[in-house]
């Protein structure tokens, strides 16, 4: 079988290249409290769809540094709980996706509350503010400042905190809620819950964030991993502050949040997948510690998967 990067039995071993930070529990602890202290106040504004059995919503909440977040959020009409309900991440750049694809949880009994991640496609506000570079891309965002400036340090709490802001919802059962995305949003699924330990089921599909170091030394620093080639040819061309740089990285890392989780977790991985490599994302698989299975494609990259939409629907359904 071909292969573009480690065998499936090193696959199932491989521990990942990039370094943790010392002081990482720490900073995601104080994050987390920084992002408690905000609650859960949301304003729902409607939205008319013309769907006889949903009530969509627009819902704007304050996130970290105060930024305006916004999520859809459709309920069954006229639910007074509890019931299951599903937090959903989108892709690197795109949005929350139109109202009509998330019918199917609705027709399902369940809420569902799709995330716009903060200065992408969406309506979520990125407030910025960061000394040093910001070009091409938002992993790099902050990373010549402090750590807590890091882009996605706040994009991790918002998907925590509208994962809290969900529970929270008198129609919805506390206890049955989950999380599922692709590619950035696959990312966002393990942060949101390695850092909400309330989610009881996530379904990653090829998460993206993983194991930084791996993708540079593969020479696949190109795509959605760009910037990181961007940013040394620009910034540090000889490398002087390569360890230093990926260590920074460390803190965005989802393989370093993945030993948080707790939820039962179904993860998709193309093994021809390019744009997030394999090991990349057994490196964050291979470190939770909760109940987890793996769906495996070998001759996909980073594309459709058939069947996994199935899944994911069934694997959640469990709820």
């Amino acid at each position: 079988m071909p292969q573009i990067d480690l065998p499936l039995e090193r696959l199932k071993t491989y521990e990942g290249r990039n370094p943790r930070p010392a002081d990482f529990d720490t900073y995601w602890d104080s994050a987390l409290a920084e992002m408690h202290a905000l609650g859960t106040d949301v304003e729902l504004v409607p939205h008319p769809l013309d769907a006889p059995f949903a009530e969509c919503f627009h819902l704007y909440f304050t996130g970290v540094g105060g930024a305006r977040v916004h999520a859809k959020y459709l309920r069954p009409k006229g639910a007074t709980g509890p019931h299951p309900a599903v937090v959903q991440f989108h892709g690197y750049s795109g949005h929350s996706g139109d109202w009509a694809d998330k019918l199917n949880w609705v027709a399902r009994g369940y809420s569902i509350a799709a995330l716009d991640c903060r200065g992408q496609g969406g309506l979520s506000e990125d407030v910025g503010g960061v000394k040093g570079n910001t070009l091409r891309g938002h992993i790099i965002r902050g990373l010549d400042d402090a750590p807590e400036k890091l882009y996605y340090r706040s994009v991790f709490l918002d998907t925590a905190q509208l994962a809290r802001i969900v529970m929270a919802m008198p129609e919805v059962d506390a206890q049955r809620v989950g999380a599922t995305g692709g590619s950035q949003g696959g990312a966002l699924t393990l942060a949101c819950a390695a850092l909400e330990p309330g989610i009881k089921r996530a379904a990653p599909v090829y998460p993206f964030l993983c194991d930084y170091r791996r993708v540079w030394e593969m020479d696949l620093a190109k795509a959605a991993y760009e910037e990181l080639q961007t940013y040394f040819r620009a910034f540090d061309p000889r490398h002087e502050r390569e360890d230093a740089v990926f260590e920074r990285l460390g803190y965005i890392d989802c393989q370093h949040l993945a030993p948080r989780i707790k939820a039962e977790t179904l993860l998709f991985v193309g093994l021809m997948d390019t744009v997030c490599p394999p090991s990349t994302q057994f490196a964050a698989f291979n470190k939770i510690t909760a109940k987890k299975d793996l769906r495996v494609y070998p001759d996909f990259g980073h594309e459709g998967l058939p069947g996994s939409g199935d899944t994911i629907y069934e694997f959640l359904g469990g709820l």
